[in-house]
């Protein structure tokens, strides 16, 4: 007797597309519909009627289904949260405000800091106060309190972050606060940032609880409603959410800590390539996900996406470090840009193209869509340099307005440069593409590492189109296309491991080290860990366990994270602790310095269930040359001209076909412009693979 395949499901919901992945065992079952942005739940139902249909299933036979979402980051960029309040230890009510004291962008005497999510006079102050050492310095004042709580209801809030000062050593009145919040107000969300982020540094800590407890109300909204839906339209399995960490968590975790879900789809989608990487032996890789909205680029060494614990949104100045809100929490480190498919293109007041960060969205959305869209787009201007073809796009269920793509590339950039439609689009095109490429050599000076050397593993609706443009500016020889490359995130959802994060502030001078306290309070973060994830794989026979600790010198102002080993410890690894220290240190300085005593000032301990499914199986490659299905003409950037190129359809080719570029390989999600520096080949697995071609001989 044959066991049933296992059913899975990934969705994932940007700005501009909603994307749909189900796997039935080995098949799996794609589609890509636009997004609806005032009710996002419809674009999601939608999706998931049309893909269930075409694998042939009901819904009840689905057995989980794993969400990722741009919902909370869009809420805090666009400042559609809740109308949140801050109850903080009276004399500090303006540290999100004053932040660092420092000017991101020193020579700019004009310069604007993106505003709290808390304006002042939702800020009220509470007199207590407790010691970096967790003693009660002040007593929580009960009067002071309740005059706080009085004003927090005649100013009719709909959240509160509490946020004391040093409550990461001890929460005590961050609780008792909560407990005369929910007597008095039962009906306000609240969030502590001792549970959202119980790390030192007051001003990252309060921006981290102010944006959780700003979102908590809508994607509490919206989960419920998704999970009623869901159950109404006969879903009944369990449904996960993607967290910014790459991991995957229950819908109650979710609801808790939103702020979790900030970077979820792009995280997904390292997640993805990580496991391309991995399965094609790649151990160095750039992830290049580009869809409507943004475009992600992540590095990934051996199989591992670059992780950090600090995230900015909402930068003010686009790529400018400093000038966004600070959010301390567990993720997938990468660079976002505003250069998606629906990046508007203008002027700005020099004349020069500028592309994005607005986007045009999946309403209106770019001109050639018709919906009343008449600000030109990347999508327009790919549509004019014949990258797209305006029939076949999304499997032919949109058809494209190419003539109203030109006519608005023509008027609102061509006519004030002078230019004709082509060259107008061409210069929209080369913008997007010298910034992603700029973006993503700045992010790797940033870590210290080279991008040329490293093969660039493209995904996003957009990404295929520009991937030998963008990897040619880079000096990148080696472009991975995979299979299901248009909707690449919501395959990577069905890859992520049900995951958790437990961090703990916890000062421990290595000195002084006390290897029973230590234990005990790695067993304690294990266990809420664990609690956490076995809510999402109850039958997981074994957790995966990785244990941190941020170390750094006394005196120092900065820390480094630093891998400890996973077994108890004793009163001997007081060196062994701190080798460890040492060695990550000079890794990253060259250098150590003796005689200095070390102090861990944070705790980190991650578990994970198995990760499931595979993203496919090898086949013979069978080499070949197809011939195209069709030609037509498509810009050339290196002659400046339009060229008749053979256009293949992605389905039609074998592992092992070779296509010589110009080409392009189309298929329903994206389509793949070969550039003539590259050459195509259709490898093992499935996917187009581009290869620089070596310089002819004149």
């Amino acid at each position: 007797m044959t066991s049933s395949p296992s059913i899975r499901l990934g969705l994932d919901i940007g700005g501009t597309f909603t994307d749909v992945a189900l796997e039935v065992g080995e098949r799996r079952f794609t589609t890509k519909t636009l997004t609806t942005a005032g009710a996002p739940e419809e674009g999601v139902l939608a999706a998931l009627r049309s893909v269930i249909e075409a694998a042939g299933i009901a819904p009840g036979q689905v057995q989980l289904i794993i969400h990722g979402t741009t919902l909370a980051t869009n809420a805090v960029i666009e400042r559609k949260g809740a109308k949140t309040a801050l109850l903080t230890t009276e004399g500090f009510r303006d540290v999100v405000e004053i932040r660092h004291e420092n000017r991101f962008e020193q020579y700019d005497v004009n310069i604007d800091l993106p505003p709290p999510l808390v304006p002042r006079r939702l800020r009220f102050p509470v007199r207590e106060r407790i010691d970096a050492q967790g003693r009660a310095l002040v007593p929580l004042d009960e009067a002071s309190l309740a005059h706080a709580i009085d004003a927090l209801a005649a100013a009719q809030v709909e959240a509160v972050a509490i946020g004391f000062l040093h409550s990461f050593t001890d929460p005590e009145h961050e609780r008792r606060t909560a407990e005369a919040l929910a007597r008095r107000l039962p009906h306000v969300a609240m969030t502590l940032s001792s549970d959202v982020s119980p790390e030192m540094r007051e001003y990252e800590r309060f921006s981290t609880a102010c944006a959780n407890a700003y979102i908590q109300p809508l994607m509490g909204r919206y989960l419920t409603g998704l999970k009623r839906e869901l159950k109404r339209a006969g879903f009944t399995c369990p449904l996960l959410l993607m967290t910014s960490g790459g991991g995957v968590a229950t819908v109650e975790t979710a609801i808790r800590f939103p702020v979790r879900l900030i970077e979820s789809g792009p995280a997904a989608g390292a997640i993805f390539a990580g496991c391309i990487a991995r399965q094609n032996g790649l151990n160095q890789v750039l992830s290049f996900d580009m869809g409507g909205t943004t475009a992600k680029i992540c590095l990934i060494d051996n199989a591992a996406p670059q992780t950090a614990r600090v995230l900015e949104v909402a930068r003010v100045y686009r790529f400018l470090k400093g000038s966004g809100l600070p959010l301390r929490i567990p993720v997938i480190e990468m660079v976002e840009i505003g250069a998606g498919g629906g990046s508007i293109a203008r002027l700005d007041a020099l004349k020069r193209i500028a592309v994005g960060p607005d986007s045009a969205g999946s309403r209106p959305g770019p001109v050639c869509y018709g919906q009343g869209g008449d600000e030109p787009t990347v999508t327009d201007a790919d549509v004019v340099l014949g990258r797209i073809d305006p029939d076949k796009f999304s499997g032919g269920r949109i058809a494209l307005y190419a003539r109203g793509a030109e006519r608005a590339v023509a008027d609102r950039i061509g006519a004030p440069l002078a230019l004709s439609a082509t060259h107008a689009a061409f210069g929209i095109s080369e913008m997007v593409d010298e910034n992603m490429a700029n973006a993503a050599r700045v992010h790797a000076i940033e870590s210290g590492k080279d991008v040329r050397a490293r093969t660039l593993i493209a995904f996003g609706g957009a990404a295929p189109l520009h991937a030998s443009r963008v990897a040619q500016k880079l000096g990148i020889r080696r472009v991975l296309i995979p299979a299901n490359a248009g909707v690449g995130s919501a395959v990577g959802l069905l890859r992520a491991p049900v995951a958790y994060e437990i961090v703990r502030g916890r000062l421990v001078r290595l000195s002084e080290f006390d290897a029973a306290a230590a234990n005990r309070l790695i067993a304690e973060m294990r266990a809420e860990a664990e609690a956490v994830v076995r809510q999402g794989a109850p039958d997981a026979e074994q957790l995966a366990e990785q244990r941190s600790a941020f170390m750094r010198y006394r005196g120092q102002g900065h820390e480094i994270a630093v891998t400890l080993p996973v077994r108890d410890f004793s009163a001997a690894d007081r060196a062994t602790l701190s080798e460890l220290f040492e060695a990550a240190y000079r890794r990253l300085y060259s250098r150590s310095i003796p005689g200095v005593d070390i102090e861990i000032l944070s705790w980190v301990v991650s578990l994970s269930a198995p990760a499931q499914g595979r993203l496919g199986t090898a086949a013979d490659e069978q080499p070949s040359e197809p011939k195209p299905a069709v030609r037509h003409a498509v810009f050339d950037a290196d002659s400046g001209e339009f060229v008749e190129t053979p256009v293949y359809w992605r389905a039609d080719l074998a592992p092992g076909a070779r296509i010589k570029g110009p080409a392009v390989i189309a298929e329903d999600e994206t389509s793949t412009v070969v550039g003539p520096q590259f050459e195509a080949l259709i490898d093992r697995f499935g996917y187009i693979e581009l290869n620089a071609r070596e310089a002819e001989n004149p």
